[in-house]
């Protein structure tokens, strides 16, 4: 089977790539957490207070831009085309804003000179354990919920990037 060259068709369903974006997010979180555990390897640079900051800022803005879009694309989308997932889509737009407060603590803390500090250090993996229960829920609920609307919407809804404020990554 040869892909499509019409406009606006797909070459891989949303849901597929709405998976592939969560699990981009989960690594990135994960790479974060692990950055800051006792013992975790110095950065190639050597300067970890830095790596640190590049790091979450990168992951938080990446976070945030997910859910932004989801907000304004798909679940805008998926309101109008599909009225029964409302209640649904509310309630994901719900964790967006709980998530959305974890992420900027983490930022206020990522931001705090003394982050390196074991102490800050600790506070920083506690907001970050916390924040990796929330997003695994949400992922996996969004994911058992809307995985389905989202591949049978028309082709003319959105670009993957348009619809969930990122572009899958290229594997």
């Amino acid at each position: 089977m040869h892909p499509s060259t019409q406009p606006g068709d797909r070459l891989a369903a949303l849901g597929t790539q709405l998976i592939e974006i969560h699990h981009w997010l989960r690594e990135e979180l994960a790479q974060l957490r692990a950055s800051l555990e006792p013992g975790a390897a110095p950065p190639a640079g050597g300067d970890r207070l830095r790596s640190l900051r590049a790091h979450c800022l990168s992951f938080c803005s990446a976070l945030t831009a997910h859910h932004t879009g989801e907000d304004a694309g798909a679940f805008r989308v998926l309101a109008e085309e599909e009225p029964q997932l409302r209640p649904v889509l509310e309630k994901l737009a719900q964790d967006h804003r709980l998530i959305d407060g974890i992420v900027r603590r983490i930022e206020e803390l990522a931001a705090d000179p003394t982050v390196a500090d074991p102490a800050a250090a600790a506070r920083v993996l506690a907001e970050l354990d916390g924040l990796t229960a929330i997003v695994e829920s949400h992922f996996g609920f969004e994911e058992r919920t809307i995985i389905a609307a989202l591949d049978a919407l028309r082709a003319d809804a959105g670009s993957a990037e348009e619809l969930f404020g990122l572009a899958p990554p290229a594997w």
